[in-house]
């Protein structure tokens, strides 16, 4: 891996992180460490909110698992690092929101990249499939688990169990991408519905998002009983937070909140 193979840059709240090897941008054990890194950042940075993940180029986004790397000898199971494969798909801890913004193509690991984030906006022209099944492998990155519980469960089977592409178009009629744009406009969508998270307390994103991990598959009661009484920090500090005054402070003054993560 070379120095420039995960990118990162920081826009007020924003950070972006883009994965850039060319030609397929895929993705080998040293680079899921390193976007691990980069994603670590956005967790622990109190004056970030949510970061973009992209790739460099305009036909993929990600072709995801390095098969060159496997074959020359790195294990399916080599240590990932923090996040898991791509630096995100089983980051568990992490409670700030992550943007997909896919510009190309999405395929086996690099869909499954897509799936972990909490939000996508993709290109006009991206296609998003898990391809696995069709070189005797299985979509363990999250895909076998994560795209029956977005889609409905024919169709993602279908899709996992023929290696189908769908286009963006396809996917944000079933609900699953956001917003599709030109691909010249992508970048600009991305950031556009960054900023407008941002314009969000960070608690509050982060609580929402500590929630519905919590509450994963449980019933409305059970979900119910978990927010009330689970071990749930950042959603115990909303209500006595200064960002909640803040809050309240600004909508009565009409002017915008200043936040400050705590």
């Amino acid at each position: 891996m070379t120095m420039t193979d995960v990118k990162i840059a920081r826009q007020g709240r924003i950070l972006e992180i883009t994965l850039d090897r060319p030609r397929a941008n895929a993705i080998n054990a040293a680079t899921s460490k390193a976007m691990g890194d980069a994603f670590r950042q956005l967790a622990e940075d109190d004056g970030l909110s949510v970061a973009i993940v992209t790739g460099g180029g305009e036909r993929f986004f990600s072709a995801g698992w390095d098969l060159k790397a496997a074959a020359e000898g790195e294990p399916p199971d080599a240590d990932q690092g923090i996040g898991g494969f791509a630096g995100l798909t089983e980051y568990w801890n992490l409670k700030k929101p992550v943007i997909a913004a896919v510009n190309g193509m999405a395929l086996g690991g690099g869909f499954e990249l897509a799936l972990a984030a909490d939000m996508i906006v993709a290109a006009e022209h991206a296609e998003f499939a898990l391809t696995e099944a069709t070189i005797g492998l299985i979509a363990d990155a999250g895909g076998v688990i994560r795209l029956p519980r977005r889609l409905p469960r024919a169709i993602a089977m279908e899709m996992m169990m023929t290696g189908r592409r769908a286009s963006a178009a396809e996917l944000a009629n079933w609900g699953l991408v956001n917003e599709v744009v030109p691909g010249a406009a992508l970048m600009d969508a991305a950031r556009d519905l960054a900023e407008r998270v941002a314009a969000c307390a960070p608690l509050s994103l982060q609580a929402i998002k500590e929630i519905d991990r919590a509450t994963e598959g449980a019933s409305e009661r059970d979900a119910y009983r978990i927010m009330r009484e689970a071990d749930l920090p950042t959603y115990r500090r909303v209500y006595a937070s200064e960002d909640a005054a803040e809050g309240m402070a600004a909508l009565a003054g009409k002017r915008a909140p200043n936040w400050k993560g705590r």
